[in-house]
């Protein structure tokens, strides 16, 4: 029986010696939690992983006395790892949801440790200058001057909000966003929350392969008289497919729009030697949002905005007596406050920095390059299996296709999938039919990784056609 806890052994991190245990406890639980659960994701489905939890729980998630920090760390870890829907297996392939490299993780404990906040430089001081380089090392990547600025972001939904923001106040209202059928969700979630309504969102006609075709742009920003906002998508959650970057910066330039680039998702391409080239144009947009805790391997959030002109984060600038005083930021005190739409923040950069630093953009491209091989070989592996359909050539990581059957079977065999704890595979709807998706962003996978999770599938299949 383990002994209540009491004051002292709920010592703060920054007391030496305290961490070192702690964190040699969650290493080895995440080991005997993984172990437990033998697969992509804990077998059994909602009602087993719930009664799972209730029972480490105990009667109430906020008992009146504790077990202490090393059992409560030991249980729940292992709990938390045997329940996970995990990255790392190379059958856990649904989502833009990658395995985050340990360095990138040993350098989250640090952050978590100091627990700095980046409102204001005496909270963060060697942070906030971690961040201002590493945003400016991402915007010369993306060929913005060193007239540009941003900042880290909760992700692609946050970077789209300012990225319509900062458009909306550029210039006088109404405004009008034109993007692809495929653009994200939040981009009219976003309009929406901006008070600009879900009519202010029109979409622009596609190519055959699933991008925002210019030509139809072009023909709608001239029979709009107001001032447009074009939001072009460097890669879609479906197909990763990436608009034609180039053409649209152009025609938006004509019609004096501004263009917010959401590469959350393909982003990551900028590593790449071999698919920069797809993100050819993106040094003209006004703003791009990006996601490295998709193509990256950081843990989220990891999200950077960056916007071409610094002047555009002028409706953002603030001034608060108790964070950065104009007399304050005259006397050589940098904020990042007028920047950001958050007040208190993480110095989510640091572990980004650490990765660049430890790994350099040369490796991080070889390990875009290995997913965006591993998809080619998957679409290979589906476009010659006599039980499944692909849907589209892949452009990134990500391969939509299905079994040959009928949508029912595809939903119920995702869900087996999952049931039997076997996979993670995820999906999509095209044309009204449902269709399946890997996202591949393990770099270490092998072949014989894919083709097992496709040998599952067309397995699960021909059992949910025979119900």
């Amino acid at each position: 029986m383990t002994e209540a806890a009491g004051a002292l052994d709920a010592p703060l991190a920054g007391v030496p010696g305290a961490l070192a245990p702690l964190l040699a406890r969650v290493a080895d639980a995440l080991v005997e939690g993984a172990r437990e659960r033998g697969g992509p994701v804990p077998a059994g489905g909602p009602p087993a992983v719930a009664a799972a939890v209730r029972a480490a729980l105990g009667r109430t998630a906020a008992p009146d006395v504790g077990v202490g920090a090393e059992n409560a760390l030991s249980e729940l870890t292992r709990l938390l790892a045997a329940g996970a829907s995990d990255p790392v297996d190379p059958a856990c392939a649904a989502h833009l949801h990658c395995p985050p490299l340990a360095v990138a993780v040993a350098a989250d404990v640090a952050v978590a440790a100091l627990n700095q906040s980046m409102d204001s430089w005496d909270q963060a001081p060697a942070a906030t200058v971690i961040e201002q380089e590493v945003v400016a090392a991402l915007a010369a990547l993306a060929g913005y001057s060193t007239d540009s600025a941003g900042v880290l972001t909760g992700g692609g939904t946050e970077s789209n909000l300012m990225g319509l923001l900062l458009a909306r106040d550029a210039g006088a209202d109404p405004m009008r966003i034109f993007c692809s059928p495929y653009a994200h969700f939040t981009i009219a979630r976003n309009a929406m929350i901006l008070g600009l309504g879900a009519d202010s969102v029109t979409t622009v006609p596609v190519d055959a392969e699933s991008r925002m075709d210019p030509r139809a742009l072009r023909d709608a920003l001239e029979s709009y008289g107001g001032r447009p906002v074009v939001v072009a998508t460097a890669g879609t959650t479906d197909l990763g497919t990436i608009d034609p970057l180039a053409d649209i910066t152009a025609i938006a330039a004509k019609h004096r729009a501004w263009v917010h680039v959401d590469a959350a998702y393909g982003g990551g391409a900028l590593f790449s030697r071999k698919l920069r080239a797809l993100l050819d144009g993106i040094q003209a947009a006004d703003s791009i949002g990006l996601d490295l805790h998709k193509i990256g391997w950081q843990p989220a959030p990891a999200g950077i905005f960056l916007a071409r002109d610094r002047d555009a984060f002028a409706p953002l600038a603030m001034s608060a007596a108790y964070l950065n005083p104009a007399d304050d930021e005259e006397a050589g005190f940098p904020s990042l406050l007028g920047l950001s739409l958050r007040t208190t923040r993480r110095a989510d950069a640091f572990r980004i920095a650490v990765t660049f630093r430890a790994l350099g953009i040369a490796v991080l491209g070889e390990l875009v390059d290995a997913c965006h091989a591993l998809t080619e070989y998957a679409a290979a592996a589906i476009a010659d299996h006599p039980k499944l359909e692909l849907l589209a050539p892949p452009v990134l990581t990500t391969v939509a296709f299905r079994y040959r059957g009928s949508s029912e079977a595809n939903a119920r065999l995702r869900r087996r999938l999952i049931v039997d704890g076997t996979a993670v595979v995820g999906r999509t709807e095209r044309d009204g039919e449902t269709w399946l998706k890997l996202t591949l962003l393990n770099p270490y996978a092998k072949p014989a990784d894919i083709d097992r999770v496709l040998a599952a599938v067309a397995e699960a299949g021909t059992l949910e056609a025979r119900r």
